[in-house]
Parts: C-alpha cells; sequence; structure tokens
C-alpha cells in the first residue's frame, strides 16, 4: 500500500487504517508495531500513528509490545449483518435442514478473494475448521466460493481468475485458472456446486445460490460432512435435493422482504 500512487477523491489515512485491521487474523492474533508495519504495508511511523488511534477508539489493545484487537471490531461488521438480516431470515429453515440431514449449514457471501460466513447453524460433530460469522475461507477452493463466483458478471469473474496464482490447500484443490473457470462454468449450468477435499482432506460440500428480490446472487447455501461418513451419491442424491429446496425457500423469503 505504501507504494501506491494517491487516488483523486479517497482518504488514504482511512484506507490504511481498515488495512492495518485487516492484518490480524487467527494466524496473527498478537503483533508488534514491525510486524502491523510489514504486513499492512506501511512505514512504522503511519503503523504507530494508527495503533494508537485505533487504541484511543478501543478497536485495539496494547500489551508491551504486542498490539491485539478488541471485541468493539465487531460492530463494524454488524452494521453489515444487521442490514442484511440474513440471519433471521435464513436461521428457521437452516436449522430444519440440518435437522433432517444431521450435518452443519452455513451461508456466506463473497469478499474476494475469500468467502465471509454470514450465518451457521453446527451440528454436535467436531470439523477440523472451526468456523463461525465472520470467518473467512478461500473461495476457489470451496463449494459456496464457486457458487458465489458463478453469480459474476463475466469481466468480474475474468478479473479474479487472472489475480493467481491461487493457493493449494490439499491434493485436490484446483488451482489452474482455466480448471477453475471450467468448474465455474459447470456451476452456472447446473445451478450448485460440490466440492471434494479441495479445502481439507476429509471434508467434502455441496452448495446452492440464494438469490435476492432482483434475481442476483446474494449469498451461497451449503452442507458440510466428513468424507468418510457422507460419500459423494449420498452428498448428491440425497443432500442435494434438500439444499436446494432450502435455498429456494430462503430465496423467496427475501423477495418477500425485498431484499436484494
Amino acid at each position: 500500500m505504501a507504494d501506491e500512487p494517491a487516488r483523486p477523491d479517497t482518504l488514504q489515512s482511512l484506507e490504511r487504517g481498515l488495512a492495518v485491521l485487516q492484518v490480524f487474523s487467527s494466524e496473527h492474533p498478537r503483533l508488534t508495531l514491525s510486524d502491523v508495519a510489514r504486513l499492512a504495508g506501511v512505514t512504522r511511523a503511519t503503523a504507530r500513528r494508527i495503533l494508537l488511534t485505533l487504541e484511543h477508539l478501543g478497536y485495539v489493545r496494547a500489551e508491551g509490545r504486542l498490539f491485539s484487537l478488541t471485541p468493539r471490531v465487531l460492530s463494524l461488521g454488524f452494521g453489515y449483518l444487521s442490514s442484511l438480516n440474513l440471519w433471521d431470515l435464513a436461521q428457521p429453515f437452516m436449522q430444519e435442514l440440518v435437522d433432517q440431514t444431521h450435518e452443519s449449514c452455513s451461508a456466506a457471501t463473497l469478499d474476494l478473494p475469500d468467502i465471509v460466513y454470514v450465518a451457521r447453524v453446527p451440528t454436535r460433530r467436531i470439523m477440523t475448521i472451526s468456523l463461525g460469522i465472520g470467518s473467512r475461507l478461500p473461495a476457489h477452493a470451496t463449494s459456496m466460493g464457486r457458487v458465489l463466483l458463478a453469480g459474476l458478471p463475466d469481466e468480474e469473474l475474468d478479473a479474479f481468475l487472472a489475480s493467481g496464482p491461487f493457493p493449494s490447500y490439499t491434493e485436490r484443490t484446483v488451482v489452474d485458472p482455466a480448471e477453475l473457470r471450467t468448474a465455474i462454468r459447470r456451476v452456472r449450468e447446473q445451478g450448485w456446486s460440490m466440492v471434494d477435499q479441495e479445502l481439507e482432506m476429509g471434508l467434502r460440500s455441496i452448495s446452492a445460490p440464494v438469490h435476492g428480490s432482483d434475481g442476483r446472487t446474494l449469498a451461497a447455501l451449503n452442507i458440510a460432512a466428513a468424507a468418510p461418513r457422507v460419500g459423494l451419491d449420498e452428498l448428491r442424491n440425497r443432500f442435494l435435493p434438500r439444499v436446494l429446496a432450502t435455498a429456494e425457500e430462503i430465496s423467496d423469503a427475501f423477495r418477500r422482504s425485498g431484499k436484494h
């Protein structure tokens, strides 16, 4: 970011402040000043001013040389979740789907290059990946990501595919842009996506789009299951019809509410 040219009608200090907030993650929950500067691409002096400002506002706390986020940062995303109202509308349908399948159900939206979880109904089963509202996963390696990518206009999809290389998470992860394009085109044609152990070995999922009142893909809905317990045929033949039906019920609820 430090090397980017200034853009008219933008506030660079705000851009840098948001960049600093985004360097904190599950891999980097506590960072030194030097770490923040390096990860955000700003100078140490700039990072120090931003961190002190965020600390004054209550978004960051300092413990010795280490900085970390406070729960107040959740308020930044709560406004989005509240305006979307996806959880209130979708939760009863998602709960019914979980009761039918005994597998976890999630909904996510697109924030390239990731998907962001906006609703989730877990089961009692334990998965290696711990997920909740606000969790981010790579769009290219997830069934919900491919559903959301399939809903993009062609020019936006082209730009995303040109942004590679894409990271590989297992030996099954599709990382070649041409292969990804083929997979996403198939999702567009069939209206759903199934990903088999591309994000994590032993984990497979199936997803369908949730549409807003204007017909655009607003979110994706999925069921995730352990591969040793649920075969691909069962996922496709038993779970897919229920996922599609639930996604359509949620879409109908969105259309009635006027959500876009």
